[in-house]
């Protein structure tokens, strides 16, 4: 019988796809960002991708056959974790720094709480959150065409727009980490993942939209194209909305929730961006809202036919 009859708990969602086949198109997404931050920043950026991907797959089998679980890399989601974890990495960061990164994401974030589908907050991110904190000198410090130098939304920051360069900043020749400066190669991964159904424009572009009403209010220099289409951008927040903010396990899964959410998050962008005391603001966002989740879930999820909803007549 037990070979015929599965009980699990809800919601029961069927679909033919498999975890392994999801996290694939997402490393194929992320191929075009990949390839031109190892064309802009050399043979050391291809380095720091390549430690983190095979660290966060090491310390995910590793933990799995200590642990006496049955060992699954094979699904490529900590593939998928240790890539973006390196694409949120300066090209310029020790080579060690990658691969404390993948342990933290993996056995801390991911592992420690049961493995895929049971962290609360998006594990890359995590860790570039930890490296952040824990190094903040190295994790800041970035060099284009060996020159080392403020990221363009510093500049934003400060109010100094006069060595903004918009059509720059899309074509991803700026400073910054290794995956985060190329908008078009990023919104052609995003693309790919809207064409397959891997994920949906609601949190992606609510986030951003968000974004964009927050500097304008409260940026100081209105209706400015420049200056919003710097905050666009600059920084992780193209990375964050499409490829991280939509991580299934630690987004929304209602409707409204999702749209709650990406509303919390353009709002907790613009605010850690206009009044923190650092430029960026995406990966704070990002995990602070993970936190919210559940109680997002909560407050958002359809009343049950029949369990005293409102009654139609």
């Amino acid at each position: 019988m037990s070979n015929l009859l599965n009980v699990s708990n809800s919601p029961h969602v069927r679909d033919k796809r498999t975890t392994s086949s999801i996290m694939a198109d997402v490393l194929i997404a992320l191929l075009p960002a990949s390839l031109f931050g190892i064309y802009n920043f050399g043979a050391r950026a291809a380095v720091i991708l390549l430690i983190s991907t095979l660290s966060a797959v090491f310390f995910e089998g590793l933990y799995q056959k200590l642990m006496g679980q049955k060992v699954t890399i094979t699904d490529c989601s900590a593939a998928v974790t240790g890539l973006l974890l390196g694409m949120n990495l300066s090209h310029t960061v020790p080579m060690w720094m990658p691969v404390l990164g993948s342990a933290f994401a993996i056995i801390i974030v991911k592992q420690l709480f049961g493995g895929l589908g049971q962290n609360f907050m998006n594990p890359a991110l995590a860790a570039r959150c930890f490296l952040m904190i824990s190094f903040a000198g190295q994790m800041t410090s970035f060099t284009y065409d060996g020159v080392t130098g403020a990221t363009p939304l510093s500049y934003v920051k400060s109010g100094d727009l006069s060595g903004i360069s918009v059509k720059e900043m899309f074509l991803g020749n700026i400073a910054g980490t290794i995956g985060e400066t190329c908008v078009w190669a990023l919104l052609l991964g995003a693309a790919y993942l809207v064409i397959r159904g891997v994920i949906q424009l609601r949190i992606p572009v609510t986030y951003i939209v968000t974004v964009v009403i927050m500097v304008t209010l409260f940026g100081g220099h209105g209706v400015d194209l420049t200056y919003i289409a710097a905050h666009v951008c600059g920084g992780g927040l193209i990375l964050g909305a499409f490829f991280m903010a939509t991580d299934y396990v630690s987004s929304p899964i209602t409707v409204k929730g999702q749209y709650v959410y990406a509303v919390l998050l353009g709002i907790l962008t613009a605010v850690f961006r206009l009044f923190g005391g650092t430029a960026e603001g995406v990966s704070y966002s990002i995990i602070i809202c993970n936190l919210l989740v559940p109680l997002i879930e909560k407050v958002t999820m359809p009343t049950p036919f029949g369990m005293g909803g409102k009654k139609y007549e």
